[in-house]
């Protein structure tokens, strides 16, 4: 299997999770120390698992990391798109090249790295993608606009895709994190998050992505408070659920993230 975003946030405990399965894990990421100290760790568990430097906002190293995989590993029979930029901020506070390496690297380098991979899957007729996406793709959060919008798209063309690609063999899951604790972008700021969103662990968020696969579900949530509620009520009533996010105290802590 391959997993981007290996070196940092929930990628490590996913990595882990897996191989406690057994799972032999290609690790990618721009960071080769972070791969390097995440692999060690592994190791020290009998786990099979090699690093793949890259910066997946290039696309001559989005080619080079697959044909790199397959020709020491083999083959690809899981992808897990977990690499992702967290930028937050105002909109127009953001450079413009900070708004594009968001694109390219939560949107872009998912779908490119699927392409890539897709007719040796079908070929084989089995092959499992899951594309790390969240919440916000489902109720988008003001200040992480880019970030929203990004997520939202992996998760709409994971479903398109998947509706197109029925009766190939190949499966399709997407996994909604929420704010997720001890690691990444949530982390950093050390707020606790509204009580009506909740949050999640890493761990949790791992987890869930092991389960995804064993139960082939179609899309996991994973959060400490339902939430499907919320997002239906965003479908049914925009205008509603905005004013749900105003009075719940989302908007406000959002703003506060960033220091507005």
């Amino acid at each position: 299997m391959l997993l981007t975003g290996g070196s940092r946030g929930i990628g490590p405990v996913m990595a882990k999770a897996f191989a406690n399965r057994g799972a032999i894990i290609a690790l990618a990421a721009r960071s080769e120390t972070g791969l390097e100290e995440v692999a060690s760790q592994l190791k020290k568990t009998n786990a099979i698992v090699q690093i793949f430097p890259v910066d997946l906002r290039e696309s001559p190293q989005r080619e080079k990391l697959i044909a790199d995989v397959i020709s020491r590993m083999g083959t690809i029979d899981i992808l897990i798109n977990n690499a992702g930029l967290e930028t937050e901020g105002a909109f127009l506070g953001l450079p413009w090249q900070c708004i594009q390496e968001n694109i390219e690297v939560n949107l872009i380098a998912p779908i490119s790295l699927t392409h890539l991979i897709l007719p040796e899957m079908l070929n084989k007729r089995s092959g499992y993608i899951v594309n790390i996406a969240s919440i916000a793709a489902k109720n988008g959060a003001p200040y992480a606009a880019i970030y929203s919008g990004t997520k939202a798209g992996l998760a709409e063309w994971t479903r398109a895709l998947r509706l197109e690609l029925a009766g190939t063999g190949i499966r399709f899951s997407t996994i909604f994190p929420g704010y997720v604790r001890e690691v990444g972008m949530f982390a950093k700021f050390g707020l606790k998050s509204p009580r009506i969103i909740g949050s999640c662990s890493p761990l949790q968020v791992a987890k869930a992505v092991v389960k995804t696969i064993e139960k082939e579900r179609l899309e996991t949530i994973v959060n400490s408070r339902p939430l499907r509620y919320v997002f239906c009520l965003n479908d049914l009533s925009p205008s509603v659920a905005d004013w749900v996010m105003r009075i719940s105290g989302a908007n406000e802590f959002q703003r506060k993230k960033v220091g507005k």
